[in-house]
Formats: C-alpha cells, structure tokens, sequence
C-alpha cells in the first residue's frame, strides 16, 4: 500500500511500503511460522463421514455447507451420490476416503459395522495422526472398547451421542454429547459446533456420552409410556384426543418440577418425608390405585401399570407412606435394596 507524504510546498512523495518492509519481513525469524498459522487459519480441516444413510447425509450436508473439504463412503455407493453433487467428495475405496480426511465421522448402524469398516487390512494403519468422532449407537462398554483399539492404532477418540433427529443438524438448537480426549474434543470443537450449536463436552472417560444418552433416553421412554397409557385411559372413557393433549401441555410445570426434585432428594438421599415434600408416598399410590382400577374396568393392557404397582408396593412396604416419592430410587440401583440405602443415608 502506497504512503503519502505531504511537504509544505503541497508536493506528494509516494513511497512503496512493501518495498521498504519485505527485507525487514523476511529478516524476522517467526516469519515462516506467522505464514503458517495464517494459512492454517483460512484452511478448514478436511473430514470424511463414514455412513451416508440419513443421519450421515445430514451430518455431511452441514460440513459441505460449511466449506470443509468432506469425503463420504457408504456401502451403496449410490447413497453418496446426492452428496457428491452438493460438493461432497467420494473416493474409490475406503481407504481413500480416511486417508484424505483428518478427522473421521463414523455413523453406521451398530459398533459391528463400524469395526468391519476401521479395522480393515489397509484402513487400521491410516488411523495414526487423526481423529476418530465414533457417532454410532453404542453402549458405554462398547465405547470404551472402541476407545482402547482407536488409542493403539495412534488415533485420538471422541463418542458422541446425537440427541436431535437428522433434521436438526447444523442448526443451533441440535444437541450433541461428546466424550473422551478433551485435547481432541477443544481441537475439533469448531467442527463439532458446525454440527449442532449444543454440543456439549462430557468427560474424558470414554462412554460417557453414551451413558448420558441412555440416562435421558430413559426419561424419555418413561414419558413416551406413560403417554400412551394415558391416552388409553381417556380414550376407554371417551375423552377427546385433543383435551389431553391441551391438558398434558396445562400440566407439565407440575410434572417438571416433581422430576427435578426427585432427581435433586434422590442425588442427596432425601429420602423421607419432610417439609419440602411435594407428595409422599402415600399420596402418589392413593392416586395410582385409580389407575389400576381403570385398567381393570375397561379391559386395558395392565403389564405396564402392574410393573410400577410392584415398585410402589415395595417402597411403601419398607419406607412407609410417609416418606418422599423419590425413596423409590434405590429400588433401580443394584448396590442395595431400599431399606439398606435408606439406612445408609440415615447413618
């Protein structure tokens, strides 16, 4: 860029900066490095999504339309084909694909799948040097082995667990759990983000993400049951459809403010009455036992009820109804019955 100099006499000197500054420039010893950095800074990471079903073409479509150089591979090649004409890249073989990407997205069916594909002559030893995001569907066991052999190839590890629905990709409101490296997950983050705007750092122990993920699946199937049975009822006694639904909406402060202060007495073994108790016991199966009698009136499928029945019998049968709904918790733990971790909390 050109500088002027003005002199009295209004007359203009241009000098040539670059000329002036390139010797000093190339004098500095962090010159390369400085060059470096900056190259690095306007380059995006290339990665490749092993997987093209919908989950891996959503995950790949947000990486196209972020700029990442991205390679896809699937087992039907065809499946790659609407993502290579966005953009995408697709090589002949797998080996191709991991070896021109630096961080490897896997989302397969199963953690079998996913090893018939990394662990294949000419693919294991591409691994060193990069990262591996395993995004499959797996159980935290399955998740700490897949951790150990990714760690020996030389690899780093992250799991992760995808809390949204592929629509949700790319959009700030997708959530997904990640776990394992911490130095792998702040490296990728800014790729991860790309992904979902929620994303969310676990731990370092590998499976973690996938624990938290079957956690709130939990409460979910739990909600997504009682749901259903509930709509069973108002259906056998000729409730509209839509009644329960404004009514289930009209009810949920109620319903989230019992979950979290069971979570909250569960966590600090408050297990007996006090005056904080939203509802003993006693109250909750008092109101339960008008379940039960529906069921049995219309003719309604009672396994599920039934299998709440026991645990509420059990609880009331050591606790007493006096104490708080969440005495209930130690019944789904394997370390000791009711009784005994109501003992240990008193002690």
């Amino acid at each position: 860029m050109p500088i002027c100099l003005f002199t009295r006499t209004s007359r203009c000197v241009l000098l040539n900066a670059e000329r002036f500054y390139t010797p000093l420039l190339r004098a500095h010893p962090n010159r390369k490095r400085h060059s470096r950095q900056a190259r690095r800074s306007i380059m995006k990471q290339p990665v490749c999504v092993l997987g093209a079903g919908r989950m891996g073409s959503s995950l790949a479509t947000a990486l196209v339309n972020n700029g990442h150089p991205t390679w896809v591979w699937n087992r039907t090649p065809e499946k790659c084909a609407p993502l290579v004409a966005m953009g995408a890249k697709s090589g002949t073989n797998l080996q191709d694909v991991v070896r021109a990407a630096e961080i490897i997205f896997v989302i397969v069916l199963d953690f079998a799948a996913s090893n018939a594909l990394l662990k294949r002559d000419g693919v294991a030893p591409l691994l060193k040097g990069k990262t591996v995001v395993q995004l499959t569907s797996g159980s935290p066991r399955l998740a700490r082995e897949d951790a150990s052999w990714i760690g020996a190839q030389g690899a780093e590890y992250l799991d992760g667990a995808i809390m949204a629905t592929p629509d949700f990709i790319g959009r700030p409101e997708a959530a997904i759990l990640y776990s394992g490296s911490r130095t792998a997950y702040e490296t990728c983050e800014p790729v991860l983000r790309i992904l979902g705007g929620q994303t969310t750092y676990v731990g370092n122990v590998p499976g973690q993400a996938s624990a938290l993920d079957t956690a709130l699946l939990a409460q979910m199937w739990g909600s997504l049951f009682g749901a259903l049975q509930g709509m069973a009822v108002a259906q056998a006694e000729g409730i509209e459809v839509e009644t329960l639904r404004a009514q289930l909406l009209a009810f949920k402060p109620v319903v989230d403010a019992a979950l979290l202060d069971a979570i909250d007495r569960s966590a600090s073994c408050r297990f007996a009455g006090d005056d904080g108790t939203l509802a003993s016991l006693g109250a909750h199966y008092s109101a339960f036992r008008h379940l039960l009698e529906v069921c049995d009136e219309r003719g309604l499928e009672p396994a599920f009820v039934r299998a709440m029945d026991r645990v509420f019998r059990e609880a009331l049968a050591q606790n007493g109804a006096s104490a708080d709904f969440a005495s209930l918790a130690p019944w789904f733990q394997r370390d000791g019955t009711i009784a005994e971790v109501a003992e240990q909390a008193d002690g």
